[in-house]
């Protein structure tokens, strides 16, 4: 079976105006990222804030173009595709519900727009009474009543917006969806009825998506596989039972360690410092001047990908 979503050696670079008088420097956000998602399978993304993960997400959905490398969407390019061909089949939340949906228009309309704009584009007329009754359907099938679709996006709660987003989103049936921090605007019982619910609806209509978050445990909830991104560079890549029982790369075993936990007696191992700037990255293995493992060769040479067993790849000098 064929993926729904790759993306082969990707790159993406921002020039930034690094002083007045000293001209711009080169950002490397992404460097050298492949990741392929098949029919029905969630791919968990997970590292710190600036790591790079919201310009892969965008990325993937075709709204940044990439500096050399590829996104293919159903094999083909992905900004080979019309934007109302690709609406039909992938699709994008956002992190922050409210500014996703215009404030001047109902939600209604917005959740029936990509229904609306990809029937006309396969040349099918779409009645109003039919665009209302999908419309209806949806908000329902998203926990929400149907009278809600006359009301705008102030008159509702943060995860009931994010509910309106999500309609919104799978309306046109699409086969892959991509979340960016999808729950991290919400509050944390907001955000397990949040969960459930996409997980039930990746389910029941067989998506493959792109999940991305700084939380491992809504990773490992949501997720078949996960990969984990530092500095624009993926560095662990496995199934995601086997990341959580057995992470082989430091930075991963660092984020597990310090992720949220009802035993207060575990002991936590922080993390040296803080995540360096992509503007002036450090030599060798990036993660080296935060890592308890690192010699003389992590700060040399830049680790290879190896793989420690099937389906893990991991880009270290020292596996743990």
């Amino acid at each position: 079976m064929s993926d729904i979503l790759a993306l082969e050696n990707v790159f993406r670079e921002f020039s930034v105006r690094h002083g007045f008088f000293s001209g711009s420097k080169m950002l490397r956000a992404v460097s050298g990222v492949s990741l392929a998602i098949g029919e029905g399978k969630t791919l968990g993304l997970v590292g710190e804030s600036g790591c790079g993960k919201s310009t892969l997400a965008r990325m993937a959905a075709g709204l940044l173009a990439p500096t050399s490398g590829d996104v293919l969407l159903e094999g083909r390019p992905i900004l080979a595709w019309k934007p109302e061909e690709r609406a039909s089949r992938l699709q994008m939340i956002f992190q922050d519900p409210f500014s996703s949906l215009d404030p001047r228009q109902k939600v209604g309309s917005s959740v029936g727009e990509p229904f609306y704009l990809t029937e006309k584009a396969a040349g099918r007329h779409v009645s109003r009474a039919l665009l209302r009754e999908k419309v209806e359907a949806m908000f329902q099938r998203v926990g929400l009543d149907a009278g809600y679709a006359v009301r705008y996006p102030h008159e509702f709660s943060g995860g009931q917006r994010q509910r309106i987003a999500i309609a919104r989103a799978l309306i046109a049936s699409p086969r892959m969806l991509i979340c960016d921090e999808p729950v991290s605007a919400l509050d944390a019982s907001v955000q397990a009825q949040v969960l459930n619910l996409l997980k039930d609806l990746q389910e029941s209509m067989r998506l493959a998506s792109l999940f991305i978050s700084h939380d491992l445990a809504v990773v490992g909830f949501m997720s078949d596989h996960v990969a984990v991104m530092y500095l624009g560079k993926m560095v662990e890549q496995a199934e995601c039972g086997e990341i959580f029982r057995h992470p082989a790369h430091p930075y991963t075993k660092a984020l597990l360690d310090n992720a949220p936990t009802r035993d207060f007696n575990r002991p936590k191992k922080l993390l040296l410092g803080e995540m360096p700037s992509p503007l002036d990255p450090p030599g060798g293995c990036a993660f080296h001047p935060r890592c308890h493992h690192a010699t003389a060769l992590c700060r040399e040479e830049a680790p290879a990908w190896q793989e420690i067993s099937s389906g893990h790849r991991i880009r270290c000098h020292h596996p743990l």
